[in-house]
């Protein structure tokens, strides 16, 4: 892993954790539900040991103590149960407010952002992040809460016990641990970029369809069908290739660690029958070992699967943080005043603008336009048109001279004011979802009946 990605991968985690740092009380919650299940779940193996060295064989079943074992196990099972389904729900909530949250910034921030971000990206990007992006982070951040506390603590718990109970068959786990550990690691490192690409080419696709999908008419005035099932059929191509890689590498997790679990299993299930046969252990105790031996590399699955999980998450986490810090559009100055409602003279006095620094468009541009006159601005597609009207609405800013509406330079007055006294009309026409009175007075919201009627 170079030490750029690692860098990106630590700050890309260091944020998911400040997302969470508002409900601690929470994570701490989830914890201690968690702990309960973990020692509920080490306590039926026990349990279970000691009624097996209750029946020594026929005639010899200690039917009064396998009763009270009976009773303790359902007991057990049930509190087992109970935090478990407390532990979701806590999960659950945590996740879906971390979510919230994000989708709230994401959103936020695209409120803010220049118009230039949204010309330079395809608006499906922007849906992309905001919500298959954020869905795959919550699946992975739900799947983290609710695995990796209980599998973390069931491995320190279950070897724990082990220790105590035979310390000889505990290091034979404890050695052929490693193996799982580096199966993991190195597929989860290997997944990361894998499920980025898969989560670019899926916003890609995201953004096509929402072209084709919102333009129909055109695609179908123009012909453009054929190419346009080409482009999807690229890139859906695309999307299936990295999407099987992906899926199929972080798929080997479990088949990989369940080998290494079943090694494991049969170095406890050998060694600790020479020990028993030696005295050293009761049949119930190798019993309770063997339980002990599934149980401690069963979280080793999980947290595989959870660390795969994390780096589809965390790879569509990064996308939306690179959307959250975005450069937000230039605000309005300390001084910046409200532009009176005036006559509606604009100048352009030697202005200068270019979208790209190396690319000239306008150069020292001089206009005057007096109250009631009407102008008509013609040339040829690209010479600039649409950009003088971006440039007075000011969702551009200007790299050079001034620009003036009722002798106010627009840099000296808020954009809410400036947008207030002007009215812009696009060439596309559309309606928003909605009645016609609505649409007529989306940007005055609480218009009397009246005034949409005279507009």
């Amino acid at each position: 892993m170079s030490k750029t990605k690692q860098k990106l991968d630590q700050n890309t985690i260091h944020r998911v954790l400040k997302l969470i740092r508002p409900y601690a009380g929470m994570v701490i919650l989830t914890l201690t539900f968690a702990l309960i299940t973990v020692v509920t779940t080490l306590l039926a193996p026990v349990l279970s040991g000691k009624a097996v060295d209750m029946i020594l064989g026929p005639g010899q079943v200690d039917f009064a103590g396998l009763g009270k074992i009976a009773i303790a196990m359902a007991a057990t099972i049930a509190c087992t149960a109970l935090a478990q389904w407390l532990m979701n729900v806590v999960n659950n909530r945590i996740t879906f407010q971390v979510v919230r949250d994000m989708r709230v910034r994401a959103f936020g921030q695209l409120e803010i952002l220049p118009l230039k971000y949204m010309d330079a990206h395809r608006p499906g990007d922007a849906i992309s992040r905001i919500t298959t992006d954020v869905e795959q982070f919550s699946d992975g951040l739900l799947m983290g809460f609710t695995q990796l506390f209980t599998g973390v603590l069931t491995i320190l718990g279950t070897l724990g016990v082990m220790l105590f109970i035979d310390w000889r068959i505990a290091l034979v786990v404890v050695a052929l641990t490693p193996l799982s550990i580096f199966v993991a690691r190195f597929i989860a490192t290997h997944t990361y970029s894998m499920f980025k690409v898969q989560s670019e080419t899926r916003a890609e696709m995201t953004s096509l369809v929402e072209e084709l999908v919102g333009n129909e008419h055109l695609v179908r005035a123009f012909g453009y069908e054929r190419r346009a099932e080409e482009r999807f059929d690229k890139i859906n191509l695309d999307l299936q290739k990295c999407g099987v890689k992906a899926t199929f590498f972080s798929s080997t997790t479990n088949p990989c660690t369940r080998f290494v679990n079943a090694l494991v299993y049969a170095a406890v299930g050998v060694l600790g029958a020479f020990v028993a046969i030696a005295g050293g252990i009761t049949v119930g105790q190798l019993s309770v070992f063997l339980n002990y031996a599934n149980q401690y590399t069963k979280p080793f699955n999980d947290i595989s699967d959870v660390m795969t999980e994390l780096q589809n998450a965390l790879a569509c986490a990064q996308r939306v943080f690179d959307l959250i810090d975005e450069t937000p559009i230039v605000p309005d100055g300390p001084d910046a005043v409200a532009l009176p409602h005036g006559a509606g003279s604009v100048e352009f006095d030697h202005v200068r603008f270019r979208y790209v620094d190396d690319v000239p468009l306008i150069e020292d541009m001089n206009l005057k336009v007096v109250p009631g006159q009407r102008i008509a601005l013609v040339g040829p597609t690209g010479c600039g048109k649409t950009t003088l009207v971006n440039l007075l609405m000011r969702f551009y800013e200007i790299n050079g001279g001034t620009l003036r509406v009722d002798g106010y330079s627009i840099d000296n007055v808020t954009r809410d004011s400036l947008r207030g006294n002007l009215g812009m009309v696009l060439q596309e026409t559309w309606l928003k979802a909605g009645t016609i009175a609505e649409n007529i007075a989306y940007g005055k919201p609480d218009a009397t009946r009246e005034e949409i009627i005279a507009a």
